[in-house]
Order: C-alpha cells, then structure tokens, then sequence
C-alpha cells in the first residue's frame, strides 16, 4: 500500500518551474530516497507535503486522503537547514516541541527520557544548545523530529555534521523505525547513504520525475554484462577485444564484457591464459545510475 501519493504536482516561482507534472508513489514502512542536484525541486516538494508552500496544481494524498492540517500531526521533518533555540537547553527544548505535536505534558516528559537516555544523551538534558558541539546539536534536533512518533518521516540531509559513530547511531535508528512502521523519505547527496538504507528510490531533475522504482529492480535493469577480472596471467595473449590490463603487484585486472557468451565460456577461456584470482559482475552503483540518467536528461 503507498501511503503518499503525488499526482500531476506542478510549481512555478515566477517563470521557474520547480516541479512539473510530478507523479510519486511512495510505499508505506519503506525508506524512500529522494534523489537529485541542487536546484532540481527536491525541496519544494517537501516543503509541500509539509504544508510550508502550495502546490499552483495538481494532488498530494496520504492514505488515500488528500493532504490537510490534520495531517501535520503523523509528519516529522528534518530540515538540512536546522532550526533550534540556541539558549534553551536541550531538556525544556524537546519537551516545549513535542507538546507543539500535540503530545500531553506527562507523555512528552516520558518520550523526552526515553530518547536521551537511547541516544545516550541524558547528560545534556541541562545543558543550552548553544554549548554543544555540531554533531550533538543534530541528535537534539534528529529527537525533536521523531519524538511525537510520526507515520511519516522526512528527512533532509539527516547524516550533515555527523561523524562516523553518531551517523552509524543515527542510520541504526532510521532503520528500526522503518521496522516499526515508519514511512522514511531520505533527501540525501550521499550515495552510499541510499545503497545502504534505501528500499525505493525517485530521482527528480530540472523540475521532472526522470527515475523512479525499487532500488534492486533499477540496478538490476542497468546491468551491463561486464565483470571484473582478476588474473595471474601464463601468456600476454588475452583473447578479447577492448580491455585495459592493468598490473598490480603481479595481478593483471582488467573489465570485460560478455558480448553473448556465458560466465561459464568466458571463464574457459581466461583459465588457458592464466589462474583467474576474481571473476565478479560489474552492477552499477545507485550513484553511477544517477550520473548517467542527469547525462541524457541534459543531452535531450
């Protein structure tokens, strides 16, 4: 079941579009990625759903309602620009914005313990905002976004200001709440952030939907054929057309393609010309499919 939809949503800042004609389905409990260069509408998409701006036309649905005040209440957002009190501390700070969510003044205090103490951040409940360091000011702020326990979270270049530690604590985090329910649409320009955490993807470019599907099924349809070699090479003689050897501590390496023939011939053939150490299926990365899709967009 999608739990978000956008139907032939269209956006113009003066002569500008910054979206045009966009259609989204997005799966409820998946961790959707939001993918494209700056400037492409990524923001103003979310902004959206967000209520923030209107849409000139076209429909957001969530749950096959459309789009309301209401709806507010089962959304969190993570802006990449962050917003907190710099002078409150971080105690009062979580408990005044999950009482804006609507939560009771006895629930927010409970939800408030619970997510310091998880993230280990029960130490800083007395401390200002003004006096932790980036990256704990991105958990405080990563907590206010989830602490009224949304069906719908957005996030917004959620991995900014992190270090390796806290951006693992934080991907851990996204991923059970994916587990418990939680519908995830990442807006990320890491790559390796959507193969790790992404189950659908949608890349959007100069205002228009140019990909969108399951992350496997997109990597699975730009699959090539071409596997990397790695050979302790008898003869110099290697019998296919446009590789490039490269040497490398007595390892030749080197791409090939299929061009037809099976795993199976193609590797009888390497064997006559020396002890094949890596035989691996060249499968483009998330990333590459995007370079590659913004290239022909660009070339039309």
């Amino acid at each position: 079941m999608d739990i978000l939809k956008v139907e032939k949503l269209n956006k113009k800042y003066g002569q500008q579009y910054a979206l045009t004609d966009l259609d989204l389905k997005v799966p409820s409990g998946s961790v959707f990625g939001l993918l494209g260069p700056n400037g492409a509408g990524k923001t103003t998409l979310i902004r959206i759903i967000n209520q923030i701006i209107g849409a000139d036309s076209g429909e957001v649905l969530i749950n096959e309602a459309p789009l309301s005040p209401r709806h507010i209440q089962n959304i969190g957002y993570l802006p990449e620009e962050r917003g907190l009190y710099k002078r409150m501390k971080v105690g009062e700070q979580l408990l005044y914005l999950a009482r804006l969510k609507g939560l009771s003044a006895s629930f927010a205090k409970e939800k408030v313990a619970f997510w310091l103490d998880k993230l280990d951040m029960a130490a800083w409940r007395e401390k200002k905002v003004e006096d932790l360091s980036k990256g704990m000011a991105q958990k405080v702020q990563f907590v206010a976004t989830v602490i009224h326990s949304p069906k719908i979270l957005i996030l917004d270049e959620p991995f900014s200001g992190f270090d390796p530690v806290n951006a693992e604590l934080i991907k851990n985090e996204i991923l059970e709440l994916r587990d418990q329910g939680v519908t995830i649409i990442l807006s990320t320009h890491r790559m390796e952030s959507v193969e790790l955490l992404c189950d659908h993807i949608a890349m959007i470019h100069q205002s228009r939907k140019v990909l969108d599907g399951p992350v496997k099924k997109l990597k699975n349809e730009a699959r090539t054929d071409r596997f990397a070699v790695k050979l302790k090479k008898y003869s110099d003689a290697l019998p296919f057309d446009n590789v490039l050897p490269v040497e490398r501590e007595g390892v030749t390496c080197f791409d090939l393609s299929l061009s037809g023939k099976s795993t199976n011939e193609v590797l009888r053939q390497l064997l006559d010309y020396g002890e094949v150490l890596g035989f691996e299926e060249v499968i483009p990365s998330i990333g590459e499919i995007f370079i590659q899709k913004v290239k022909e967009y660009n070339y039309e």
